[in-house]
């Protein structure tokens, strides 16, 4: 199944630089269910009530970041959705961002958003997990990684998701390097991106289904999660982008082991 769907997206031009991986169906048609392996919920937000919950999340970055400026002006809750926006104000493109650095920190289990998906290439969702200590030292056992769970670049295709790893921010940064996971309509309406994290591997997942297992830049400390709205470092690559554009989330689950 992997080895058809990787053809025939070379074959429609679908592979990215030498950085990413080639697109890969999921690794098999089961699909993944945390309560039904011994999981149980110990943190979730639904997005409820008209604002965010400060319990839980802090608007993340405040600032300058890449071409735009982080700003609470573009995080919404509304109609039980996160929202995180994409927008141009004022002659100012304004991203968001949201963590829970210091509300809540975990390490393990499965984690899980359900979410649409930005409609603009140039900018692109993401739903990752960060260290504190990242740039700290270079074993990501002790100092952590990022983990990015889903980012969405439309420029790689609109049915092609990416995940990746990275640790040891420095000049001896290492990554696992661009995972691309396809599976038609990903960019249409609501769909489920998960991690299951190990002390030994990661697990990643679409709508359930498991596209990749890594074994690299395996993080044993508590880290946070991160909902967030990029952009690109150059103007150039949001030339084809249109504002306002937003990343809408229904849910963010954590699951753990007893």
């Amino acid at each position: 199944m992997k080895t058809i769907i990787s053809l025939i997206l070379f074959l429609l031009g679908f592979y990215p630089g030498l950085s990413q991986r080639p697109a890969q169906g999921p690794m098999s048609d089961e699909q993944f269910n945390p309560g039904t392996v011994g999981y149980r919920l110990v943190w979730e937000d639904e997005f409820e009530g008209d604002e965010l919950d400060s319990m839980k999340w802090k608007v993340r970055g405040v600032g300058p970041r890449a071409i735009a400026y982080v700003s609470e002006e573009a995080v919404k809750v509304e109609n039980g959705y996160l929202k995180l926006f994409a927008l141009k104000q004022g002659g100012k493109l304004l991203g968001s961002a949201v963590g829970t650095q210091d509300l809540f920190m975990s390490k393990y289990g499965y984690y899980e958003c359900r979410a649409q998906l930005q409609k603009s290439q140039g900018v692109w969702a993401a739903f990752w997990i960060q260290s504190t200590d990242i740039s700290k030292g270079e074993d990501p056992a002790v100092y952590g990684a990022e983990i990015d769970i889903m980012e969405f670049f439309k420029k790689l295709g609109k049915d092609i998701v990416s995940h990746n790893v990275h640790w040891a921010y420095g000049p001896n940064q290492k990554t696992t390097h661009g995972m691309q996971s396809y599976l038609s309509g990903v960019s249409e309406g609501f769909h489920t991106f998960g991690l299951e994290w190990f002390p030994d591997k990661y697990i990643f997942y679409i709508d359930g289904y498991k596209f990749y297992e890594v074994t690299e830049g395996i993080s044993n400390i508590d880290q946070y999660m991160i909902l967030s709205m990029e952009y690109p470092g150059s103007k150039k690559e949001i030339r084809k982008t249109k504002l306002p554009d937003v990343f809408i989330v229904d849910y963010v689950k954590v699951y753990q082991k007893k």
